[in-house]
């Protein structure tokens, strides 16, 4: 059966972006040759679902959609035209998860942003969760997890460090 897996990394102390989207805490584990196990995890996936603004500021970088070769639905509260795989969801969450993981495929990514990482908590649908975490406090910014999220029990399935000292925790939500 699909799963919603959110794939994502955070400082040490949960926050996925400093203030003003800025990523740039991400570098300190940049290094050549190592993907954190990123290409083996776009194997497993053939959906993505993305938050608008998440979606407009990777696109905004200048290198397109990085999962254009997806189905990719993008949720948004405006209706908006298909562009070739990226379909603008004005829907409802739970229905269309409910139908995605209906279907034959692969799993599903959640690839941000905090606002649908938590969307998708409150209701229950994610079912895996990796974290990387990056060995840095930032003490502001974009959390990753919202107060009000429902208590949520997890097993812990793997974990990998690495010489960076970021650290990758697998976790399925158990329901």
């Amino acid at each position: 059966m699909r799963q919603v897996v959110l794939y994502i990394s955070s400082s040490l102390d949960g926050y996925i972006a400093k203030p003003g989207d800025d990523l740039s805490f991400l570098d300190a584990v940049q290094r050549e040759g190592e993907d954190y196990g990123y290409t083996a995890f776009v194997e497993t996936i053939d959906t993505v679902l993305i938050g608008k603004r998440t979606y407009y500021w990777v696109v905004s970088q200048g290198h397109g959609f990085h999962h254009a070769d997806k189905e990719t639905y993008v949720m948004t509260r405006q209706s908006l035209p298909t562009e070739g795989n990226v379909t603008f969801y004005n829907g409802d969450l739970k229905e269309l998860v409910s139908r995605l993981k209906s279907q034959e495929g692969k799993d599903i990514f959640c690839d941000g942003g905090a606002q649908l990482v938590n969307r998708l908590l409150k209701d229950r649908l994610i079912d895996k969760i990796v974290l990387s975490v990056i060995p840095v406090l930032l003490g502001d910014g974009t959390r990753l997890f919202d107060i009000g999220i429902p208590e949520s029990k997890l097993k812990l399935e793997n974990t990998k460090s690495f010489e960076s000292g970021l650290v990758q925790l697998c976790y399925s939500l158990i329901k």
